[in-house]
């Protein structure tokens, strides 16, 4: 079925000349039935035929902008159906147009944001699958090449035997702790970890954290101070999601950290709902442009910070994926001192104002 189309100004115009003819037979209609005399008639006809015609131009005239508004929309529309996202059209005429261009404005950012989104979301993916890779060649050629190695008969006196055999087991622990973090990174990401916070007392949790992580820091013979507000702050958190999220940053600063150096822990009221809790080590430091990119998946600084072997390469992305489950941010900071400072905040309730220290 072909549909009749026609422009607008064409529309509004031949609505205005219906209206015009309809005044016109109105006047016919009273002069034919006697209701007005000849002079009256030929006035009145021509005094509505003029205001017709100066109603029609004025019509014609005022008409334009609205047309080259619907038709800026019609254009730029076209222009992002053929995939030049962002474009934007000018805000004129009526408050009702004004009105439509700022709501095609902002669908148009918010389109444009959503793609940028979908882009920068498939281009992570490709990276994460392309750092995974990498991540498991390494340890499955090891594997691979050892346990050849052992099955050929090419390792024969015992020494080597057991070096061989440490390797493997080494690798394949490297192995795990890879595919484990990623599986949590993944359920973390879909929603899937369960999250009920409640009343978490910060300190008790420092402490669990601290004891867990105490062979690491007594083979690099690192010292820790700890500096919390008393009494102990209480968060809104969960035990386990707070001690992963310490211990993975922990881990961070006990790997860039020189032997015999020193972590400091310490906590920070921010308001009587948000706590911030910074960890401070005395490493290489990070520059300032990568900064924001150390809690990307599987990223690279410079040669110096890349890992010795002992993480899977993703602890800060789980623990920023933790601290943004509760609603908090997280982030690093360069050290006057030197080194690096990791900071997140996390909700809290009843908190004071006074500082105490504790050393450990």
């Amino acid at each position: 079925m072909k549909i009749f189309s026609v422009r607008l100004r064409t529309y509004l115009l031949v609505v205005n000349a219906i209206s015009l003819a309809v005044i016109l037979g109105l006047l016919f209609f009273c002069y034919s039935r006697m209701l007005l005399d000849a002079s009256t008639f030929f006035w009145l006809g021509g005094a509505t035929l003029l205001a017709g015609v100066l109603s029609f131009a004025l019509h014609f005239a005022l008409i334009r902008p609205l047309e080259k508004s619907v038709i800026s929309i019609g254009n730029v529309s076209e222009e992002i159906a053929s995939g030049s996202l962002g474009k934007e059209v000018p805000i004129v005429g009526p408050t009702e147009f004004r009105q439509l261009a700022e709501q095609f404005n902002t669908m148009s950012r918010k389109l444009k944001g959503s793609f940028d989104q979908i882009q920068q979301a498939e281009a992570s993916r490709r990276e994460l699958v392309a750092n995974v890779a990498h991540d498991l060649r390494t340890p499955l050629a090891l594997l691979q090449s050892h346990a050849e190695a052992i099955q050929d008969g090419l390792v024969q006196d015992k020494e080597h035997f057991h070096k061989y055999l440490q390797t493997i087991r080494v690798e394949s622990i490297r192995l795990g702790v890879l595919v484990n973090d990623l599986f949590e990174l993944s359920r973390i990401d879909a929603g899937e970890e369960p999250y009920f916070p409640h009343k978490v007392v910060l300190e008790d949790v420092l402490v669990q954290t601290l004891n867990a992580y105490a062979p690491s820091l007594d083979k690099k013979r690192l010292q820790v101070e700890v500096s919390l507000p008393e009494p102990s702050p209480i968060v809104l958190s969960m035990e386990t999601m707070l001690r992963r999220i310490l211990g993975n940053l922990l881990e961070n600063a006990i790997r860039h950290s020189p032997d015999q150096g020193t972590l400091t822990l310490s906590a920070e009221v921010l308001s009587q709902n948000k706590l911030i809790v910074r960890l401070q080590d005395e490493g290489e430091g990070i520059l300032s442009e990568e900064r924001d990119k150390v809690f990307q998946r599987f990223y690279r600084t410079d040669q110096s910070r890349k890992r010795d072997g002992s993480g899977s390469g993703i602890g800060l992305a789980i623990a920023r994926s933790l601290v943004e489950r509760q609603g908090g941010q997280i982030g690093v900071e360069a050290a006057e001192s030197g080194g690096s400072i990791f900071w997140f905040t996390v909700p809290s309730v009843e908190l004071t104002h006074s500082r105490g220290s504790v050393h450990e």
